[in-house]
Parts: structure tokens; sequence; C-alpha cells
């Protein structure tokens, strides 16, 4: 007996050395989960006020930008083909003609002067209209091939450029103007100098991000894991198990709390690509965010709770209490019971909330909701916006449902998993709990 007691502190303080590891490293990996998840949820919150609709496919500014550029490029770009060469020809021959003709009926009109009459007798002898019409086609071709020179075009195009400059100057979206200020802010943040830049540097970040964030949300459950292997190793060893109790109670803490404060949800609808094909350019918008929102169970609760509205006010105090004060109470309680103290023991409160609470607590339903909306809304985003896909040859457009579970849902889940087991063992090791017991096997296999 007395070699069996030395063997026990032993065994029990290389357990709580073990175990006490594997919660931090869940700890650390929550903080981190955590971390990522708001630095994922303000990258996404820039980027869709970025591109969102109204400062894209809703803005005037925005398509005045794409089309004078459209137009510039048409400008800049231009060229006659031998047709329209030859059609325009014909168009300076025919004003040509008419010039001809009216020069002469002005000189023919009956003069009054003498200076009139001479004129008309001078023009009449030295010039031919019939003449002048035969030349009319040479006249034309050398008039086309004058505009036609790349310095007369550079000065025409100079031309309809600045007129399209003063055209865009009245032509503008207020909102976008007042925007465009705090667009810059968010490029600086983000140490980049336009809209491109941007998206190619958020859509790097995000995926870093995510790749991390899975990673240690990994790290968690195979920390816990491990955990629930100890259970199945030591279920013979009843002196061990309440101390693996109380600290599967702080390993089911570290799921909660980075479950309910990590993004469980986005909701992320928005049209991949817009596209225009006018003046023969393509006029694209790409990722136009219709709607976004990521949120946590926290966030959740405290949009409830601000909203100012009785109801959701109501909402949100049930959310609270049930679905995140609820399961806290439970495990502190039945950690509090488990450590064998005779006022915490003698306490109904404790005694409720370690036994009892289980059926009040709703983070299980809190799951089904959440999973339930992710469900919901898929389905609405996804019926709404399948009738913004089109495919014609004038126009393109491609809308996409994005909206998904995040990791702090599946963390939420592994806990309520896990609660419920922890519920089970501690059924197991107390067949008949009674809260005003002084004494119960577990709580003497403790002492």
């Amino acid at each position: 007996m007395a070699k069996h007691a030395i063997i026990m502190p032993g065994k029990k303080i290389i357990l709580v050395t073990f175990v006490i590891a594997l919660i931090l490293v869940a700890a650390f990996s929550g903080v981190q989960v955590h971390t990522l998840s708001e630095r994922q949820k303000t990258i996404k919150r820039d980027y869709s006020g970025v591109n969102n609709v109204s400062f894209g496919i809703l803005s005037v500014s925005r398509w005045r930008d794409l089309v004078i550029d459209a137009v510039g490029q048409q400008i800049d770009s231009f060229r006659l083909t031998p047709a329209e060469r030859d059609s325009l020809q014909k168009e300076v021959e025919t004003l040509l003609d008419a010039l001809i003709d009216k020069a002469d009926s002005i000189i023919s009109r009956p003069q009054k002067s003498l200076g009139g009459k001479v004129r008309k007798l001078v023009f009449h002898a030295f010039v031919k209209p019939t003449n002048l019409h035969k030349e009319t086609p040479a006249f034309a071709k050398k008039i086309i091939a004058g505009v036609m020179r790349p310095r007369s075009r550079r000065r025409l195009a100079s031309v309809a450029k600045s007129k399209l400059e003063d055209l865009s100057e009245h032509t503008y979206d207020s909102a976008y103007e007042e925007q465009r200020t705090r667009f810059d802010s968010v490029f600086k943040r983000y140490s980049v100098a336009n809209l491109d830049d941007f998206n190619k540097r958020t859509d790097n970040d995000l995926t870093v991000i995510h790749k991390k964030m899975m990673t240690y949300v990994w790290i968690m459950l195979a920390s816990l894991a491990v955990l629930l292997s100890l259970w199945y190793l030591l279920r013979k060893q009843k002196p061990l198990l309440t101390t693996l109790y109380i600290l599967s109670i702080f390993m089911a803490l570290v799921f909660l709390v980075t479950g309910l404060t990590s993004v469980t949800i986005e909701l992320d609808a928005r049209i991949d690509a817009l596209n225009f094909h006018i003046l023969g350019e393509t006029i694209s918008f790409k990722d136009q965010v219709i709607f976004f929102q990521s949120k946590s169970i926290v966030d959740v609760v405290i949009l409830l709770l601000q909203n100012g509205k009785i109801n959701t006010i109501c909402v949100g105090v049930l959310l609270l209490c049930f679905s995140i004060l609820f399961p806290i109470a439970k495990l502190v309680c039945t950690g509090l019971y488990l450590i064998g103290k005779r006022q915490w023991t003698k306490s109904r409160i404790v005694g409720f909330f370690a036994f009892h609470s289980g059926k009040w607590s709703m983070a299980d339903v809190m799951v089904v909701a959440l999973f339930m909306a992710y469900i919901g809304f898929n389905g609405i985003l996804n019926d709404q916006l399948r009738d913004l896909n089109i495919n014609s040859s004038a126009f393109t457009s491609i809308a996409t449902n994005r909206t998904s579970l995040q990791p702090g849902y599946l963390i939420f889940v592994t806990f309520v998993l896990f609660g419920l087991a922890l519920s089970q063992l501690l059924h197991w090791l107390n067949p008949q709990p009674d809260c005003h017991e002084t004494s119960t096997p577990l709580r003497r296999a403790h002492r």
C-alpha cells in the first residue's frame, strides 16, 4: 500500500504536467485562431467596402472613367479601312462639288457695281466650273491624305480628348468622390497604389491567413484527441480520473472561448465578373461585392443587444444566458464540485449547474441554428444570384455565392461534442450524484 501511495502521486504529477502542456498548446492555438480570424474579418471588410457595387457597377464616376478610357483608346487607335476611306472621299467630293456650284451661283448673280461686273467677267473668262468638277476627286484625295497624316491625327485626337475631359468634369458621382479619400487611406494601410494591387494583396494575405488558421485548428483538435486517448488509457485507474476530469474542464473552456469569439459564419454574395462590349472595347467590373457579413457568436449577441428593439434584445439575452453563460457555469461548477470543498458541494447552485443544467444549455441548439442559417442563406443567395448569370454577345455576368462556415464553427461544434462526452463521463464516475452528500466515490478518489 505504501508503495502504491508513492507511485500514484508520481503518476498524478506526470499526468498533470502532460495535460497542462496539452492545454497550453490548445490555448495558444486558440488565441492564434481568434487573432487570425479577426485579421481575416478586417481584410474582408476592407475588401468588401472598396469593391462594393455602390462604388463599382452602380457608380456614375466609375462608369465615366471606364467609358472615357475605352473611347480614348478608340481615338488613339483610329484608322480608316479602305472602304471607309473611299466612302469618306466620296463625301468630300460631294461637298467640294456643292461648294463649286454655290460659288458659281453667287458670282453669276446680276452685279450692279463696276467691281462686281469685272469679277464676274474675269471668273467666266478664266474659271470653268465643269473643269473644277473634274478636279474634285484629286482634291478630295489630297484632303483625306492630309487629314490622315500622323501629325494631323494627333491634333485631331488631342481635340477629341479635350472634349472628353470637359465632359468628364461635369459627370461624376458625389458619393464615390467622397469615398475616394477613404479608399486612399485603405490603400496606404496595405502599402498599395491602386485597386488592382489592393485586390492582389488581399487575396494573397487571405490565402496565407486561412492556411495558418486551419493549421492551428488541427493542432487544437489533435490536442483534444490526445486528451481523449488518455481517458481510454487511464479508464481503470480511478484515483487519477478526477484530476483528469478537472483538467479536461480547462480544455473544454479553451474550446468554448475560442468557438464563441472566432468567426463562425460568413455571408458573401458578389459578382465575379461583369463585362460590357462597347465601341469595340470591353468594359469590365471584377469582384463586385453585393453583400458581406462576418460574425462570431459573441458578435451576434452584441448585435442583438445593441439593436434597441425589445424583441431582438430578448433574443440576445436568451442567447447570452443559455448559449454562453450556462455552458461556462456548468464547467466551472462541475470543477468546484469535484474539488470537494464542503461549502461548494453543499451549494444548491453548484449542484444544479454541475448535474442538472444540461437540458437548459442551448449550445447544441446554437450549433443547429448556425447550420440551418447557413443552409438557409446559402439557398436564398444561390436562387437570387442565379438570375444574374448572363452570357450574351454584348453582355456577360458571373455571380457567385461565397457564403461559408468558418473555423470558429468547427471549434464550437467540437466543444459541444466534448461537453456531451464530459457529461457522460461525470455520470459514469458518479452514477447517482447528490449535491447534498458530503462525500462521493469520485471526491474520495480525488482526496
